[in-house]
C-alpha cells in the first residue's frame, strides 16, 4: 500500500478545520475500545482484520505489532499511512468508495487523536476477565442505595446530569410486578404497597413477587427465546414434536433459583452427570431444541452438518456472548475466532444421539423424534408420593377413599409426557468443512477443543467431553466462567433497565458496543459468580437500586443529551413483550388460568391460518374452557406459523437465539387488540367484571375500569371520552338488541347472566378501547 498524497485543497482544509476543533475539546486520553475499536471494525477490519484468506494488502490493524509494523507510527500523524488514507482523495482513499462505507469527520478525528496519543492498543474489553474496582465517589451522598448507583451517578456528575426523581409508588410497584412477574398488581396489592409507609415497603414486595411460581414463568419466556425452545421441528412439515416437560424443567429451575452454573451443566451435559436424575435427563434436552427433519430425500450428512452449525451458533451466543457462528465457512472477520475453533467446538456435540429420526421420524403429531423418555414434572412426582403414601395409610375398609386416591393416580400416571433427550454415542467424526460445504472432506479431523486464543480446557479422559465444555463456560477461576457471568447479568440489567450496560446482548465481540459502564458491569459479573451464580439474589439487588426506582419520564435536555438513556438518569418506557400484553389482558379481566406447568395450549386462531401446512394437512383446534386462559409461556410455539397475536407484537419464531426482541408500533398489532377472539373475550369478561363490582353509576364504573386495568382513576378528558363512547354504544345496542346479544350473549357465567345485554356489550367497547391504551400496553 502506497501513499498518494494528492487531494483538494477544501477537503485538506475542512479536515483541518474538525481535528482542531476536536484536539481542542478533547478533557482526557482516548480509550482504545470504547472510542476506537469500534470505529476500526465497522469499517477497516472487513478487509485488513482477523481472517488471513480474505485479508487484502497484507496489512491487519486488529493486531497491535502489525499495525505498527506496516501503517502506524505512533505519535506521527504524516508518517502513518494509515491515516494518510483515510484523507486521501476518492480513488485511493480508505475504506474504498466500492465499500459503501465512509468515516465521518469526528471519527476521523478520533483516529487522529488516537494516533497523536501513541496510538495505544488494548485487548478486546469481552476477553478480559472482569476486574474489581473502587466504588467511585460522588459529590451527592443521598441519592444511592447501593453501589450500583455510585458507579451510575458518578457518569452522571461527570457529565454534569443528575438522575430523575423517584417513581411515584403505583407506577413503581407496577414497575416492578411487570419485570419480576410479566403480570399486572392486583388492585388490592396496588393499595397495601401505597398505603405500607414503613422502609421496607418495596423490598416486601420484591420478597413477594421473587417468591411467587409467576416469577419462574417471567424468566423462563425470555430464556426460551435464547435457546429456541418450540413445540414443533420447523423445517419441511413442521410438525409437533415432544419437548414441554423441557419448558417446566426452565420453570422449576428459576422458581427454585437454581445456580446457573448448575443450570448450564444440566442441560448441555445433564445425561452425562453421574446418577442423572429424572430433571437433569428433561434439562439435556437443550440439546434437541433445534430445528429438524426428517424429509424424504433428505441427506443424512448434510443436516448432520447443519445441526452441529446450529448448536455452536446458540451455545456461543446464548452463553458466550459471541457470533462463533460466524466462523462457520471461514476464520472470523472481526474477532479471533477461526474456523478450526468453530469445528471444534462443534465437536462436543458430536456424541449427540440425533440420527434416528432421519428413518424414523414420521408425518404423524406429535412426530417421532427419539431417543424420549416419558416423564413427570417435579410437581406431579411429589403428587404421586404423596399420593400412593395416603393410600398406604388406608383402612381396608374404606373402599371409597382408596378408590378416590386409586384414581388420582390413575389420572396423574396418564399425564406423563414424552420428551426429546441426549443420549451419548460414540462421537462422529468432525472435520472442518471449508466453505463450510458438508461435501468437501478435504478439511482435517478435529477433536472438541475451546477457542485457540482462550487456551486449553480441563478434561478428565482422552476426549474432552460436552460436560467439560458446560464445566468451563462456568469455571471462573481456569475457565470462562467470569465472562459467562457478564454476559449474563448484562442481561438482567437488560430486562430490568430497558437497555444492557453493553446494549450489544448477543455480541460481545469487535462489533458489539463497548459497555458505558465496564466498571460496573465486572463489578456485577464478579458479584454474580463469587455468590454462587445466585440469579434471585442478583436481580433483587438491581431493583433494589434508586436508579431502577426512578421515574421514567425525561427532560428536553436529556432526551438530547443521552436519548437512549445510556447514563440511565431516568428509567425506561417500554412496551411489553407479546406474552405480557396477552396475560395483561386476561388478568384484569379475571380470566387468567394459573395453572402451572403441562402441556403447551392452543388458543384461539384465525379459521385457516394453518391451510397451506402440509405432511400432514392439519386443522387447528383451540383449547376448550380454562385451558384457553393459560399463561403465554405455555402457549403452543409453532415455528412456520407463531400464533399471529404473538408475532403481531414480535414474539419470535424461535428459529435462532433471539436476546432481545424488536418493538414495533403497527396498525396490525392495534388490530389485534380490538379484533383478536382473545382480547374480544377478554373485554367482554371485563366489562362484566366492572358491572358487577362497581357500583351502579357511570362515574364508579369508569373509575374501577381504570382502577383495575392501569392502577389509577381516569382524568377528566379520559372521562369524557370514554362516557362518550359508552353512551354512543349504549343506545346503538337497545335498538339493536340482537347485536347486543350476539356480541355478548355467548358463553356468560351464571354472575353474568342477569346483566342487561345491551349494558354489557356497551361496557365491552369501553374496554376494548381500554385494551388498546398505550399506557395497558406499556411498562413505565
Amino acid at each position: 500500500m502506497s501513499y498518494i498524497p494528492a487531494r483538494t485543497a477544501a477537503t485538506f482544509a475542512l479536515l483541518l478545520a474538525l481535528l482542531a476543533s476536536s484536539q481542542a475539546h478533547a478533557e482526557k486520553p482516548l480509550d482504545y475500545n470504547r472510542d476506537v475499536r469500534p470505529i476500526l471494525s465497522e469499517n477497516c477490519f472487513y478487509c485488513h482484520g482477523p481472517d488471513p484468506e480474505h485479508r487484502q494488502a497484507d496489512l491487519r490493524l486488529d493486531d497491535e505489532e502489525a499495525a505498527k509494523d506496516y501503517a502506524i507510527v505512533p505519535g506521527d500523524i504524516e508518517g502513518s499511512e494509515f491515516f494518510q488514507r483515510l484523507i486521501a482523495d476518492a480513488d485511493t482513499r480508505m475504506p474504498p468508495v466500492e465499500s459503501g462505507k465512509k468515516l465521518t469527520p469526528q471519527q476521523i478525528a478520533t483516529l487522529k487523536r488516537w494516533i497523536e496519543e501513541g496510538a495505544q492498543f488494548q485487548q478486546h474489553w469481552a476477553y478480559v476477565p472482569p476486574q474489581s474496582t473502587e466504588v467511585p465517589a460522588v459529590k451527592n451522598t443521598d441519592w444511592a442505595k447501593n453501589d450500583i448507583d455510585l458507579y451510575l451517578l458518578a457518569r452522571m456528575e461527570e457529565e454534569g446530569l443528575q438522575p430523575a426523581p423517584p417513581a411515584d409508588k403505583v407506577t413503581l410497584i407496577r414497575r416492578v410486578t411487570f419485570d419480576l412477574t410479566g403480570l399486572p398488581p392486583t388492585a388490592e396489592e396496588v393499595a397495601d404497597f401505597v398505603q405500607d409507609n414503613s422502609p421496607d415497603s418495596f423490598e416486601k414486595v420484591v420478597d413477594r413477587l421473587l417468591a411467587s411460581d409467576r416469577y419462574g414463568e417471567r424468566m423462563a419466556a425470555y430464556w426460551l427465546d435464547m435457546v429456541r425452545f418450540a413445540d414443533t421441528v420447523g423445517y419441511h412439515g413442521d410438525q409437533d414434536h415432544n419437548i414441554s416437560p423441557y419448558r417446566d424443567y426452565v420453570l422449576d429451575a428459576f422458581n427454585a433459583n437454581m445456580p446457573f452454573d448448575q443450570f448450564t451443566r444440566e442441560q448441555i451435559a445433564g445425561d452425562l452427570l453421574p446418577d442423572a436424575t429424572i430433571d437433569q435427563k428433561i434439562a439435556s434436552g437443550y440439546n434437541r431444541l433445534l430445528q429438524t427433519t426428517h424429509e424424504g430425500g433428505l441427506q443424512e450428512k448434510e443436516y448432520l452438518a447443519i445441526y452441529a452449525a446450529d448448536r455452536v451458533r446458540n451455545v456461543s451466543q446464548v452463553w458466550m456472548g459471541a457470533t462463533v457462528g460466524c466462523a462457520q465457512c471461514h476464520t472470523h472477520k472481526y474477532d479471533p475466532y477461526t474456523i478450526e475453533d468453530f469445528y471444534c467446538l462443534a465437536a462436543f456435540f458430536a456424541d449427540v444421539n440425533e440420527a434416528e429420526h432421519f428413518k424414523v421420524g414420521t408425518n404423524a403429531l406429535p412426530t417421532k423424534r427419539p431417543p424420549e423418555i416419558k416423564v413427570h414434572s417435579q410437581r406431579e412426582r411429589a403428587q404421586l408420593t404423596s399420593l400412593k403414601a395416603k393410600l398406604a395409610e388406608v383402612a381396608d375398609d374404606d373402599a371409597a377413599t382408596t378408590e378416590r386416591l386409586q384414581k388420582q393416580i390413575k389420572a396423574l400416571n396418564d399425564a406423563a409426557r414424552l420428551t426429546m433427550v441426549t443420549e451419548s454415542i460414540t462421537p462422529r467424526e468432525m472435520r472442518v468443512l471449508p466453505r463450510g460445504n458438508w461435501q468437501d472432506d478435504s478439511g482435517p479431523v478435529v477433536q472438541p477443543a475451546i477457542p485457540t486464543f482462550m487456551g486449553t480446557i480441563n478434561t478428565a479422559g482422552d476426549r474432552a467431553t460436552r460436560l467439560d465444555l458446560a464445566n468451563w463456560l462456568v469455571d471462573a477461576k481456569s475457565g470462562s466462567g467470569a465472562l459467562t457471568s457478564r454476559v449474563f447479568v448484562n442481561r438482567l440489567w437488560y430486562l430490568l433497565y430497558g437497555v444492557g450496560l453493553s446494549a450489544s446482548l448477543g455480541d460481545f465481540g469487535g462489533q458489539g458496543e463497548p459497555p458505558v459502564h465496564p466498571e460496573l458491569l465486572d463489578s456485577l459479573a464478579i458479584d454474580f459468580y463469587e455468590h454462587d451464580w445466585d440469579v434471585k439474589r442478583m436481580i433483587k439487588r438491581l431493583v433494589m437500586t434508586a436508579a431502577y426506582q426512578q421515574a421514567s419520564d425525561e427532560s428536553e435536555t436529556i432526551r438530547q443529551r443521552d436519548p437512549y438513556n445510556r447514563l440511565y438518569t431516568h428509567q425506561s418506557r417500554h412496551r411489553l413483550p407479546a406474552e405480557m400484553i396477552r396475560d395483561n389482558a386476561l388478568a384484569v379481566s379475571g380470566l387468567l388460568n394459573l395453572t402451572y406447568g403441562g402441556p403447551s395450549v392452543k388458543p384461539y386462531q384465525p379459521e385457516g391460518y394453518f391451510r397451506h401446512l402440509n405432511f400432514p394437512q392439519r386443522k387447528y383446534h383451540a383449547d376448550k374452557k380454562d385451558q384457553q386462559w393459560r399463561r403465554a409461556v405455555y402457549v403452543h410455539w409453532q415455528r412456520q406459523f407463531l400464533h399471529p397475536s404473538l408475532k403481531a407484537f414480535d414474539a419470535p419464531s424461535r428459529e435462532e437465539c433471539t436476546v432481545e426482541r424488536p418493538e414495533s408500533n403497527t396498525p396490525v398489532a392495534a388490530l389485534v387488540l380490538l379484533n383478536d377472539p382473545t382480547y374480544i373475550e377478554a373485554a367482554r369478561v371485563f366489562a362484566a367484571r366492572v358491572l358487577t363490582e362497581a357500583e351502579s353509576t357511570d362515574e364508579a364504573r369508569l373509575n374501577k375500569a381504570y382502577l383495575l386495568a392501569l392502577s389509577r382513576e381516569p382524568d377528566s378528558y379520559e372521562r369524557e371520552i370514554l362516557t362518550k363512547i359508552l353512551n354512543e354504544n349504549r343506545e346503538l345496542y337497545q335498538q339493536d338488541p340482537k347485536a347486543a346479544s350476539q356480541l355478548v350473549g355467548i358463553g356468560l357465567k351464571p354472575t353474568e347472566s342477569n346483566l342487561d345485554a345491551a349494558e354489557l356489550a356497551a361496557w365491552t367497547h369501553v374496554s376494548r378501547v381500554i385494551f388498546n391504551l398505550d399506557e395497558f400496553i406499556t411498562r413505565n
